[in-house]
């Protein structure tokens, strides 16, 4: 199977996935605010934000790991796998076992005095936080198995989990609108319980189906290796805590000021930006092993090429689906949540441009990865990272807005793009203008267009399905006319065209076939 059938698989069996859990979890948000109410939920944002913590921790680890799994498969060297997962899981022991000596320190001292908590839920908000820590033990030590499932491509486990994962939480969001215990506990016990199941879950499956999930360190264990991805893993690591730290931060910092209500509108503004979110990370899931292999297979040019090529589809992605909310994010927020929380909408639309930024050079951090150099390149975004919170805490304390916080992101999303195009130039021989000639004016070309002739309606219509209706269309066929003549170049064109004919020719055949043999 050729490389790009082989993404178009694994993109297609992901959206497959996400078309089921994206309604799930929208649903499940709706059924836990109205079963917790706007303190409770504000709470457990907050609190149990260690939960949202892991998403940066979880993807960069196995991102670390990810990246010499696959390299080692692109080389051919199936004993080099064996000794990188042993090394990982040790590597993995160890730190999970500093983050939970961290988290009880740190619990300390957000619950006396820096959370803005009410008295009387202050027991339940503790008793969330340890179930979160627990959750975290679990979920850190099992990184080395999602990085096996990502490197060998198997999209198919990963929607399966993720779709049972969703039907779980839903059943939980059930229970506790239903329950005469603590809706806050018993809410975050069964969120604990979940993520340690599911990681039980994979782990199991990885040890019966993978030559290369035996845990043998007194055969396996390479200190050359472990020196290696170490290192390699301690840059990522640094890059995934201050990344956590700041996305954690953000909550600690709107509760400080503006309390755990204003929380509630982050929580549900980062809710739906993050469903959103899935549509270009789908693709880019199933992406980011072939730009790992291609390096290890020693094929520079190729890891380029489907980078560019994959920043361009992951921001249409995005795109696509961004641009209508953005155009009637209050009309949704209505119509989901009924009583919609103040700030919740402004939030949300800050996020989304937030994530179409980052969404243009997403691919290229892959790269850098995957050449494998990235102490400088982690150190700086580092700084990046973090330097929004001191800017946002400064703004705050001279009386400003809530959404100055998002203001300030996006702000330094530009920069930390700077940041990588100049990293990619020099780890990769990445062409900067050719990449903001193909890539970045292309993009932003079919944004402005699309959501220029999109935005129509709203001079004609009043707020309502029917306008929704004319968005939604408007912004479909305006999209594909500028993604096909603008977006794309003549070559990826013609390289699209060649695989949906491929496509084409595949399902008719299938169809023929079945035609016939109802017929006999």
């Amino acid at each position: 199977m050729s490389v790009a059938s082989r993404v178009l698989k694994n993109t297609s069996i992901l959206y497959a996935k996400m078309a089921v859990t994206v309604f799930l979890s929208l649903y499940t948000t709706k059924v836990v605010l109205s079963a917790l109410g706007v303190t409770d939920f504000g709470i457990f944002n907050v609190v149990g934000g260690v939960i949202s913590m892991l998403t940066f921790l979880n993807n960069a680890m196995s991102t670390a790991t990810q990246r010499f799994m696959s390299f080692a498969e692109g080389a051919g060297d199936n004993l080099r796998q064996k000794k990188i997962f042993n090394v990982s899981i040790l590597l993995h022991v160890i730190i999970a076992l500093i983050i939970f000596i961290l988290l009880q320190i740190a619990g300390y001292f957000l619950f006396d005095g820096v959370l803005n908590i009410p008295v009387s839920r202050l027991e339940s908000a503790k008793m969330v936080y340890q179930f979160m820590i627990i959750s975290t033990i679990f979920t850190v030590i099992s990184v080395p198995y999602d990085a096996v499932i990502n490197a060998h491509e198997n999209m198919l486990l990963y929607s399966l989990v993720g779709v049972l994962e969703s039907v779980l939480r839903l059943l939980i969001a059930l229970y506790i609108t239903n329950t005469f215990f603590d809706k806050l506990y018993i809410y975050g016990l069964l969120m604990a319980l979940l993520s340690i199941f599911l990681m039980l879950l994979r782990t199991a499956y990885c040890r019966r189906k993978y030559t290369e999930c035996k845990i043998n360190l007194r055969s396996y264990f390479d200190k050359p290796i472990f020196k290696e991805l170490t290192s390699f893993a301690s840059w990522s690591f640094l890059s995934a805590t201050t990344s956590m730290f700041t996305f954690y931060g953000q909550g600690i910092l709107i509760n400080m000021f503006f309390g755990p209500a204003v929380n509630t509108a982050q929580a549900i503004a980062t809710q739906i930006s993050g469903q959103l979110g899935t549509f270009a990370g789908t693709m880019q899931r199933a992406l980011n092993p072939v730009i790992a292999k291609s390096e290890g297979a020693g094929d520079r040019s190729f890891m380029l090429k489907a980078s560019i090529t994959g920043s361009k589809i992951s921001f249409f992605l995005l795109m696509i689906f961004c641009i209508p909310v953005l155009l009637e994010t209050e009309y949704v927020f209505q119509v989901w949540l009924k009583k919609v929380p103040r700030y919740s909408v402004i939030f949300c639309q800050f996020l989304l441009i937030q994530n179409l930024i980052s969404q243009l050079f997403i691919t290229l951090t892959v790269s850098i990865s995957a050449v494998g150099n990235i102490r400088r390149f982690q150190m700086n975004m580092s700084i990046v990272h973090l330097l929004p919170l001191f800017f946002a805490y400064f703004f705050f304390l001279n009386g400003f807005p809530p959404h100055t916080i998002y203001v300030i992101f996006v702000t330094f999303s530009i920069i930390g793009a700077v940041v990588t195009l100049y990293f990619a130039k020099i780890l990769c021989s990445l062409s900067v203008t050719d990449y903001l000639t193909d890539v970045v004016s292309r993009c932003l070309s079919v944004f402005i267009i699309v959501i220029s002739i999109s935005s129509i309606p709203l001079f004609f219509l009043s707020p309502g399905i029917l306008r929704i209706i004319y968005i939604i269309g408007l912004n479909l066929i305006v999209f594909l006319i500028s993604v096909w003549f603008i977006g794309f170049t003549k070559n990826e064109r013609e390289s699209l065209y060649a695989i949906l004919n491929k496509i084409f020719v595949k399902v008719r055949t299938s169809y023929r076939l079945k035609v016939n043999s109802i017929l006999k």
